[in-house]
């Protein structure tokens, strides 16, 4: 394998930085074609999609589409934008198999809008996909280190 650490490192680092300017279909165009990306329910960080109901379960369309609708006006809860700093340390390549990286890291996601401050802490596990020198996400989950979603109440950002 031809990544390293700092490589990965760099690529999250970038891909924090287009959450953080919304430029959200750039960050659509980070995942493959059979990307995913992830919340389960806090307190079920291993939960299947399939059996259990999510925060957030996009498939690659759900994602590009996402991504989309993040940026009309007609997206009231993030219109204007929430201003948003994403954090991210304690990156970790857990497993390699083939092209395909198993990468953990800690985050902290910093929203304000509106004179209200709310924090997003947790942990993101990635499967990325190296191919030809190029990093691209396979799947991304999210798992939140909250009790629950207060006071947020909600999750209206890409975390």
């Amino acid at each position: 394998m031809g990544i390293t650490r700092q490589q990965i490192e760099d690529f999250l680092y970038y891909e924090a930085e287009l959450l953080d300017e919304w430029k959200l279909e750039e960050w659509a165009e980070l995942f493959t074609e059979d990307g995913v990306y992830l919340i389960p329910p806090t307190g079920y960080p291993n939960a299947e999609p399939r059996k259990t109901l999510f925060l957030v379960s996009d498939d690659h369309h759900r994602i590009v589409q996402r991504a989309k609708r993040l940026l009309k006006k007609e997206a009231h809860v993030e219109y204007p934008h929430s201003t948003t700093r994403h954090t991210i340390s304690n990156v970790r390549i857990k497993d390699i198999q083939g092209d395909t990286i198993f990468v953990r890291c800690n985050f902290i996601v910093y929203r304000t809008k509106r004179e209200v401050l709310d924090v997003f802490v947790g942990h993101h596990e990635y499967k990325l996909i190296e191919r030809e020198g190029k990093i691209k996400i396979q799947e991304k989950r999210v798992i939140l280190d909250l009790d629950a979603l207060r006071p947020q109440g909600k999750v209206s950002i890409i975390l």
